[in-house]
């Protein structure tokens, strides 16, 4: 017997069982009765068994009319479920999360943001990829990605949400700035720029950090640095060692900063903001559990520790 072609008619079947006849069937779906009727006959030529009994007056089920019922109710009421599961989705926060983060970021405080979030909404599990590879979020069938660049952002087919803005400083240990001259103004750059430095990896081999003041003026300062790499946290480790001078996510210092561990140096100046972002394929269908952690992202990411 080949396959039933429309699993409708199984559900219109045991409506008309149900409700006792075609009638009263039609009438509780809003069809037509003649509709009804020939639905269920070509139901029966299809699998090549008659289902009811029919008389002027009644319905009455065959014996395979009767089991095939059963099964009939079986299927309505896994897709009941099936639909109550899509309808749970869209009504509270719940279910898996796929996210990709770079290390940094995460040591920033976004991890922090991402586990209060999870303590918070018991139904949802966050699996996270904590990665400084450049991640592709439909082929990896992740729900977003995070990611920090500098602005302006470049064009994509994927939707972008802006989550805040990351600030770099310049920070040295209290070693390293007690063996040079002390700073006290922005113009002390230039006895800045005989120190030793660590900085973020170029591919071309040229360091340069822009710096803006408050009032928005560029100062540019080409270095090289003592050590080069694309981790953060070992820049970070390096700096606090003593080794040079580093321009670091000001959220991922400020607890070394306020523990004396590094110093904020010429805090009227900043390197340019980079824009922390989520990637996703797209905002249709978003459920509440993907729409709700972008917005717990957004809110801590827009908090008084993110500003200059």
């Amino acid at each position: 017997m080949n396959a039933i072609t429309d699993l409708n008619d199984l559900r219109l079947f045991a409506e008309v069982v149900d409700h006792g006849s075609y009638t009263a069937a039609a009438r509780s779906l809003g069809l037509q009765t003649s509709k009804f009727s020939r639905r269920i006959r070509a139901l029966e030529e299809e699998l090549g068994v008659r289902l009811l009994n029919r008389t002027s007056r009644s319905l009455s089920l065959t014996e395979t009319g009767r089991q095939f019922h059963q099964h009939c109710l079986a299927l309505v009421a896994e897709a009941k479920a099936a639909k109550d599961i899509v309808d749970r989705t869209h009504s509270k926060p719940q279910g898996t999360v796929r996210i990709a983060c770079p290390v940094a970021l995460l040591e920033s405080g976004i991890s922090t943001i991402i586990a209060r979030y999870v303590q918070d909404n018991p139904d949802v599990q966050v699996l996270l990829d904590a990665t400084n590879r450049r991640v592709d979020v439909v082929e990896e069938g992740l729900d977003f990605a995070i990611r920090v660049r500098l602005p302006p952002l470049e064009n994509t087919d994927l939707a972008v949400r802006q989550l805040g803005l990351s600030i770099h400083i310049l920070v040295a240990s209290p070693e390293l700035t007690a063996r040079h001259p002390a700073l006290s103004s922005p113009s002390s750059i230039e006895s800045v720029k005989e120190w030793p430095t660590l900085s973020m990896a170029s591919s071309s081999e040229r360091f340069v950090w822009n710096l803006v003041d408050v009032e928005g003026r560029l100062t540019s300062w080409t270095h090289q640095p003592r050590l080069a790499t694309d981790d953060l946290a070992s820049l970070r480790v390096a700096a606090i060692a003593g080794v040079g001078v580093a321009m670091l996510p000001k959220e991922l210092v400020e607890a070394d900063i306020q523990a004396g561990r590094l110093q904020h140096l010429l805090p009227d100046l900043a390197g340019t903001p980079g824009l922390v972002h989520a990637i996703f394929p797209t905002r249709r269908g978003m459920v509440p559990a993907v729409r709700h952690l972008l917005d717990a992202l957004v809110a801590g990411c827009e908090g008084p520790n993110r500003q200059r």
